[in-house]
């Protein structure tokens, strides 16, 4: 019995010698294909309401009727609120009569009766003076000749020294009156169109008491009911709206890539088409164009805001909404490109794992460009063909050997990428 444990023993150690080593540790790859690519920068961006428009009373009133719902499309010239409009329909009813009756005293007064009636007198005076003058004429001889008395010729000449004077007299009323009634022509022209300017104003307000959409776009909250005194001195518009097609976005962009578009367009290059990558991860359906930058560099951040702009047709976009712009910079020919996942990092310095000709796993450190996609662009240190691990980075160190496997990336929205 004592010969059973070393028997025992020695056949443990002789069935653990024969055990065949364990198989190496699978490993997914990709072996390395150059291909032309499109870089892209990426930008967070935001989107804006450049031209919100707040809706406000132009006269004072009690709103009778509100004609949107809250949150709708409206059109520009669209009716939003009717004011009670029976006061300025009043003051529109009182503004023509006042017209009016000053347009008849117009007309009375370009007719120049009381003219005519001094012109009138003036040529019965003048009459008068020449019938004197005839008197006068006919006496005297008969006078000289003793053939009339001398108190007729001295009656004659008392008549035509007053005719004389009636008619002096008559001449001086006439320019008096024409130049009255010249002045009230224009004081009564005046009073015309002071009452055409009133009817004008009162006609506005009354247009005033329906307010309508300056511009269109989605109408916001409405600060007053109906019912509610609304006043043109509000400090509160009625409500707002903001445009939404086009949709405005801002992005930050470096100086270097400001420098850089600059140089494409000073070369006869065309703006690229711009891209918006929303907060899902899925891209916006129209491309945008850049439309403006600002005047200044932050000196803070070294970046330089640019505005653009993308159709909205379907309204989808929203003012204050974030995501991604890319713009394409570049096309990068015969370009290497490798999963993000597969380059490990440490201290700044990027390298990955390759797998050899003998499937031994070796470290290459690399230099890593623009962001492709899920995908880096390398600038240096692998070539078409190698083989770099994406999966089981933890299986493989420097030296060992491993099974590579076809890596098979899984299919998911594409969010895009940048430099």
């Amino acid at each position: 019995m004592a010969f059973a444990p070393i028997w025992i023993a020695a056949c443990t150690d002789a069935s653990t010698a024969e055990a065949p080593p364990p198989p190496p540790p699978t490993v997914s790859v990709v072996e390395i294909r150059t291909e032309d690519v499109p870089i892209y920068s990426e930008h967070a961006a935001q989107t804006f309401a450049r031209d919100m428009v707040e809706v406000r009373a132009r006269v004072d009133g009690f709103i009778e009727k509100r004609f949107f719902e809250v949150g709708s499309m409206v059109k520009a010239g669209q009716l939003l609120y009717r004011l009670d409009v029976r006061p300025y329909r009043a003051e529109v009813a009182k503004a023509r009569g006042d017209l009016a009756q000053s347009e008849a005293n117009l007309d009375f007064a370009k007719r120049q009766v009381a003219l005519a009636q001094a012109e009138a007198d003036l040529a019965q005076s003048e009459a008068n003076l020449l019938k004197a003058q005839n008197d006068v004429s006919r006496l005297r001889p008969l006078v000289e000749q003793d053939a009339a008395p001398k108190q007729s010729l001295d009656d004659a000449l008392a008549a035509l020294e007053a005719s004389q004077a009636n008619v002096d007299a008559r001449r001086a009323n006439v320019e008096q009156v024409r130049l009255s009634t010249s002045t009230q022509v224009n004081s009564v022209e005046g009073q015309v169109e002071a009452n055409r300017a009133l009817l004008e104003t009162a006609e506005l307000n009354l247009d005033y008491a329906s307010i309508r959409a300056p511009i269109s776009g989605r109408i916001g909250d409405t600060r007053v009911q109906v019912g509610g005194l609304v006043t043109r001195s509000s400090p509160e518009p009625l409500t707002t709206i903001v445009p939404l097609d086009p949709i405005w976005i801002r992005f930050q962009v470096s100086e270097e890539e400001v420098l850089l578009y600059q140089s494409l367009v000073a070369q006869g290059a065309k703006a690229p088409p711009l891209e918006l990558v929303l907060a899902d991860g899925k891209s916006f359906p129209h491309p945008g164009r850049l439309e403006n930058t600002v005047n200044q560099v932050d000196p803070k951040t070294g970046t330089l805001e640019v505005q653009a702009t993308f159709p909205n047709p379907e309204h989808t976009l929203l003012p204050g909404q974030f995501g991604r712009v890319r713009v394409q910079t570049a096309d990068k020919s015969d370009a290497i490109l490798i999963p993000q996942r597969a380059v490990m990092e440490m201290q700044g310095l990027q390298s990955v794992m390759a797998v050899g000709p003998d499937n031994k796993v070796m470290a290459h450190g690399i230099q890593t460009g623009a962001r492709v996609g899920d995908r880096w662009v390398v600038e240096s240190g692998l070539k078409a063909g190698d083989r770099v691990i994406v999966e089981g980075l933890q299986k493989a160190g420097p030296g060992s050997v491993v099974d590579p496997k076809p890596y098979q990336p899984q299919a998911k929205p594409s969010a895009g990428g940048g430099a």
